[in-house]
């Protein structure tokens, strides 16, 4: 496969930014898109130009590190998965793709297509943990019951990886997925309801401080989500939210 890459190259957060064209041959249509990505970065080593800044770690669709904006969809064409995930399979020879970082002013962009997503960081040092006594007298938490259909809940929002894609793909930049899959997890266990006041008050204030915009329900973040992260995550914080503030 011989492609044209449109990529976004910044030389950092106050650089201005542009779309530079690259032409990519002999893609080997099993590789992964990172992996394409790589042989682009080969490439322009060998004839001594800066490579192409992109986030990446596992390559299993676990960390959520690779995050790209491919052809106007957050993570690519593909449905249920991340950027490491998406194989060249996907596109057709002589195809042309735009590549992006995520865009939202809560992640500015650190290089190319790298952003600093550690607004997300800061939503969860405002209360997305669980005080446990650890003296010594711990209790072990599978000899507390749980109804399945909340242990169930709370495992589908935990599989939340914290890429971002709902932000990106939100018109309005909005975090609302993100941070109801993390209150949702501990609201729906024992162990998360004793802080889950003060928790879904700080988590919400941290998200509106870090500059993410509001939920509209379109509902794009839970179709672009490689998790499948679902929407009924936010009302289910909005309820927390009203309850923490009346009561």
């Amino acid at each position: 496969m011989n492609l044209t890459l449109k990529i976004w190259r910044q030389a950092g957060p106050d650089d201005k930014g542009r779309m530079v064209t690259y032409q990519v041959k002999n893609v080997n249509p099993d590789m992964s898109f990172l992996e394409m990505l790589d042989v682009l970065n080969e490439d322009l080593i060998a004839k001594g130009e800066d490579p192409v800044a992109f986030d990446h770690d596992c390559r299993e669709g676990i960390c959520g590190m690779c995050s790209l904006y491919i052809n106007g969809e957050a993570h690519g064409p593909g449905r249920g998965i991340t950027t490491c995930q998406l194989h060249m399979r996907s596109f057709k020879d002589g195809d042309t793709i735009i590549i992006e970082p995520w865009r939202a002013k809560a992640f500015p962009v650190i290089k190319d297509l790298v952003t600093d997503r550690s607004a997300f960081d800061r939503i969860i040092q405002a209360g997305g943990y669980i005080s446990v006594n650890t003296s010594g007298n711990t209790i072990d938490a599978n000899a507390i019951p749980i109804p399945k259909e909340n242990a169930d809940k709370a495992f589908d929002a935990a599989t939340c990886i914290g890429c971002g894609a709902c932000v990106a793909t939100c018109k309005n930049s909005s975090a609302m997925l993100f941070v109801s899959a993390k209150v949702s997890q501990l609201a729906l266990l024992p162990q998360g309801r004793v802080e889950a006041k003060e928790r879904v008050l700080k988590m919400v204030h941290q998200m509106d401080l870090e500059g993410f915009g509001n939920c509209t329900n379109t509902g794009a973040c839970e179709v672009e989500c490689p998790k499948g992260i679902s929407l009924e995550n936010i009302a289910r914080m909005n309820r927390e939210y009203l309850a923490a503030v009346i009561s």
